[in-house]
């Protein structure tokens, strides 16, 4: 006799019929098990759950730039007069009343940026003059200088900036766009992330979790050593036939199981050894940048065979080339706390612009040379902002900043963004939001509008309600757009 599981044989049984009662479920939902209600059990790959967008997109893809750390807004992009007409003055009563600080410990002291400002373009955007290939393309960004987040720690922020939900087991932005709009490349995942830096981000592997989607709409990380995807090679002995047989011979005992049961996280199995098997033709030679032309390796700051943030955004636009709807890169090394060199505002912070910013100004004008951006949305920024305040934690004496929620600075660019705005404006210390406040939610909003997604109607059903990337907040912010 074929052994049988427990939920299973309550399912199959009496026991099982009354349980769907009690819980609502309709017959078909008994089958695919508790807590598991997709509206889609798994779409063939490349073929997304909206058979028609809400409406004409501007935009086919993403590319997601994260500063993991968070880089601060006082530093990059917004000199204030008040701190340096105040530097090493004790920070205001009214700002610390009821605050809450990662470190910061006492009353501390307002801390004036320790670089130079520049203006740049028609637009007079201004830049730390640590940026000085950004500021070149001042009037093609958007910028928002009105960010907020409800979050004020690294792994939370990292995951609220992703899902919607700072809590684990919601799926990310860009597994949303997995699931609904597929890729345009179906020998190809719809959502890649890569990384750099001495670490990963803090939230780790839930920045790109497909949570109660199905697992095929994961985000697949390019590696920088060896298979630029785990396991992409067969093994020794392994030739391409044997592995078509032996994933044919897989997806008939996964069909049995699937006919049996109705798990759709069997189908979605098979979508993924599917998929493996077609990258293992296309992924190598994509991820080879040695035949770029000189130029374009020199335009990005690029040596083939070394991996670095440069390196990752030449595979970025190749990527978005071959059909890639979400690309995202994280790049660790901007949480600048001023313990210690590797952490300041005087030594880290002008290696990471240096390191950084040459290959983000190059992805935008090679996007745009190839007529890419103008349905490519580059996106950059951080998780949260940096306080106005040195963080002198444990008595340092160099200089950094502690996390701040309350406000902070991302761009935008291509997409149908409006280049050259600078949107949203904060107090004379940096500190709070004075004009046009955008959250996460509205952030996420304005994105799947632009991927002509409502963000109201964009749903999967699980566990018994609807959710959504936006939760139950979000507005569109038109004025950003052009």
């Amino acid at each position: 006799m074929k052994p049988l599981g427990r939920r299973h044989f309550i399912l199959k049984t009496g026991a099982g019929s009354l349980a769907a009662a009690f819980l609502g479920l309709t017959p078909p939902m008994t089958r695919r098990g508790f807590g598991q209600e997709p509206k889609v059990a798994s779409q063939k790959l490349g073929i997304g759950a909206l058979a028609n967008p809400h409406h004409p997109p501007r935009a086919k893809r993403v590319i997601w730039l994260h500063m993991a750390g968070s880089p601060s807004q006082l530093d990059t992009f917004q000199p204030k007069a008040a701190l340096e007409k105040y530097h090493g003055k004790e920070c205001p009563a009214e700002y610390l009343e009821g605050e809450r600080f990662a470190f910061i410990k006492g009353v501390p002291k307002l801390l004036a940026p320790p670089h130079g400002f520049k203006q740049h373009g028609e637009s007079g955007h201004w830049f730390t003059e640590l940026l000085p290939h950004t500021g070149a393309i001042a009037d093609k960004l958007t910028f928002v200088h009105s960010m907020h987040t409800t979050q004020f720690n690294h792994a939370p922020a990292q995951i609220f900036l992703n899902t919607g939900h700072q809590i684990i087991g919601r799926p990310s932005m860009g597994s949303w766009l997995s699931w609904g709009l597929g890729s345009e490349n179906q020998n190809l995942p719809a959502f890649v992330v890569m990384t750099s830096g001495q670490f990963l981000p803090s939230g780790g592997s839930s920045c790109w979790s497909p949570g109660f989607l199905p697992s095929e709409h994961q985000g697949v990380r390019l590696m920088n050593n060896g298979d630029p995807v785990l396991f992409l090679s067969n093994p020794k002995g392994t030739d391409r036939a044997r592995r078509r047989r032996e994933l044919d011979a897989l997806k008939g005992l996964n069909q049995e199981q699937f006919t049996e049961h109705g798990n759709p996280e069997t189908e979605a199995r098979v979508q993924q050894y599917e998929l493996a098997f077609r990258m293992q033709a296309e992924v190598p030679d994509l991820a080879d940048i040695s035949t770029e032309p000189k130029e374009v390796l020199d335009l990005y700051g690029v040596e083939p065979g070394k991996p670095s943030f440069a390196t990752n955004c030449l595979l970025a636009r190749r990527l978005s080339e071959a059909g890639v709807r979400f690309i995202q890169l994280y790049d660790w090394g901007w949480d600048l706390h001023g313990t210690n060199t590797s952490d300041d505002l005087i030594t880290q912070f002008p290696r990471q612009c240096m390191r950084t910013d040459k290959a983000c100004a190059a992805l935008i004008q090679d996007l745009e040379q190839r007529g890419l951006l103008e349905d490519t949305i580059v996106i950059w920024g951080g998780e949260f902002g940096r306080t106005p305040m040195n963080e002198e934690r444990n008595g340092s004496k160099l200089l950094g900043r502690d996390h701040h929620p309350h406000a902070f600075s991302m761009w935008m660019c291509g997409g149908g963004f409006r280049p050259g705005l600078s949107y949203g404006a904060t107090d004379e210390l940096g500190y709070h939001i004075t004009e046009n406040p955008v959250s996460v939610h509205d952030l996420h909003a304005t994105l799947l509008h632009q991927l002509g997604i409502h963000h109201e109607q964009f749903t999967y059903r699980s566990q018994g309600r609807d959710f959504r990337l936006t939760d139950v907040e979000g507005l569109v912010v038109k004025e950003l757009l052009a």
